[in-house]
């Protein structure tokens, strides 16, 4: 029977099974030792001419007696260090080919595009799997901070008749000989569900067409969706907000303090109450602090999110901001004006380490407002008169928030690039393989068929 190398510590003097992937092989004359590795850690085993064959990768199965180290001998660093497995047999389950590049070395010395280009290789570097470690912590915390809250999860369509949400371009899909498209946000699913279940959430997969090639953005990725109903004012969305960010932190800081410390980072700090501003106060702080105007701006542009987060910190000692209040017409048609001054909305976007990372609000739940709204936008109702049919049979007040799951990973980690946080990232240039090179390949098999 199979015994995880986690549980061995407690197996000193006793003939165990073990299996996993070779992770190091170093020879001493007669003497071979090896490291080798499952899900739940790292064993020395130690050997004759058994282990004379056996390379980096090979997946094995080692039966033997697990023997105290010399204290002089003993590796702090993992939690079998006090003891090791002297090997009676081995049997080799699967043979590795020559890697292309050392994936036991502390830090991974390639580029980004070989990484990529090499992924299920990749995945087995420490580093890489504590990224993923800690997205999966981010992902689970998300759920139990709403569940806690009495939030439903649900499943959105990722296939949508019409494009109500404006601004980003949006994949179009030949559906049946109907035209379709691939969902840039779950939000008009999530607002018709409130009607009935009053607070949901869900984790789903968006797209977004837009033309670009930066570090923080993809094509597609995991979006944290919530939405709530029966609410009294903006505030207390925002407030659901912070509660949900700050439960994530947490459990990240609970949860994942060795793949933290492998990047030398630790989750970012802020006030009992995370400060909030609107965007023209922010804008204002920005021009006196730099002397950029951007004060007629509709939006926060890369610079100036990372110039209000300077100034949280040096004010409040918050590595993160709220900043609400951006022009109506600048954001869907569903956010909610403010009652004081309509030109601007009840919506907000919570920046974190320079950059956004959630944006949330108040939506208008008014049937004929919202109705008056879609004309304006230029949407035409029937394309989303599923969602309308929401609010024609009365819909609560209602607001929520979303943000993705793989910035947020970037920001914790202080990744250089958003790729590094997904697994399979789909950019302009890339599906799975760098299309660029599968162009170039396309044009040499033309030369070669002409």
């Amino acid at each position: 029977m199979r015994t995880l190398i986690k549980d061995t510590v407690n197996e000193t003097g006793q003939s165990v099974t073990v299996r996993g992937w070779v992770n190091s092989v170093r020879s001493y004359g007669k003497l071979i030792f090896a490291d080798l590795r499952d899900r739940s850690g790292l064993i020395q085993i130690v050997g004759d001419e058994k282990l004379k064959g056996i390379k980096e990768e090979d997946i094995v199965e080692v039966t033997g007696k697990i023997n105290s180290r010399l204290e002089k001998y003993f590796n702090d660093k993992i939690i079998t260090g006090k003891i090791e497995l002297e090997v009676n047999n081995i049997k080799i389950l699967a043979k590795s080919q020559e890697l292309p590049f050392d994936i036991h070395q502390p830090e991974l010395n390639i580029s980004l595009p070989v990484l990529l280009d090499n992924r299920t290789l990749s995945f087995r570097h420490s580093k890489v799997k504590a990224i993923f470690k800690v997205q999966e912590v981010i992902i689970n915390s998300f759920r139990e901070a709403l569940r806690a809250k009495d939030f439903m999860e649900f499943q959105s369509p990722t296939i949508i008749p019409a494009v109500p949400e404006g601004g980003a371009e949006v994949f179009k899909v030949d559906y049946f000989g109907h035209p379709a498209f691939l969902s840039q946000s779950p939000q008009l699913y999530k607002s018709l569900l409130v009607s009935a279940f009053e607070r949901v959430f869900s984790v789903n997969k968006i797209f977004r067409a837009e033309p670009s090639v930066t570090t923080r953005h993809l094509t597609e990725v995991v979006s944290l969706d919530a939405e709530m109903g029966l609410i009294d004012s903006w505030e207390e969305v925002r407030d659901m907000a912070e509660y949900t960010v700050k439960y994530i932190l947490d459990q990240v800081e609970i949860k994942c303090q060795k793949e933290l410390d492998l990047f030398k980072v630790s989750v970012p700090h802020t006030t009992d109450t995370i400060p909030s501003i609107k965007l023209r106060e922010a804008q204002q702080i920005i021009f006196e602090r730099t002397g950029r105007d951007c004060r007629q701006e509709k939006d926060l542009s890369p610079d100036d999110e990372r110039e209000i987060c300077k100034w949280a910190e040096e004010k409040y000692n918050s590595e993160l901001v709220f900043v609400s209040h951006f022009p109506t017409k600048s954001r869907p048609f569903y956010t909610y004006p403010d009652d004081e001054n309509p030109e601007f909305n009840q919506g907000f976007d919570l920046i974190g380490r320079g950059v956004e990372w959630l944006t949330g609000g108040r939506r208008i739940n008014d049937y004929d407002t919202i109705l008056a709204h879609v004309k304006e936008w230029g949407i035409d109702p029937k394309t989303i008169d599923l969602y309308l049919q929401a609010f024609k049979y009365a819909m609560p007040p209602l607001g929520g928030f979303a943000f993705g799951a793989e910035r947020i990973t970037m920001q914790i980690l202080n990744l250089a690039n958003i790729r590094e946080a997904s697994l399979f990232p789909r950019d302009m240039e890339r599906i799975d393989k760098r299309l660029v090179k599968i162009k170039r390949n396309k044009k040499d098999n033309d030369k070669k068929n002409h």
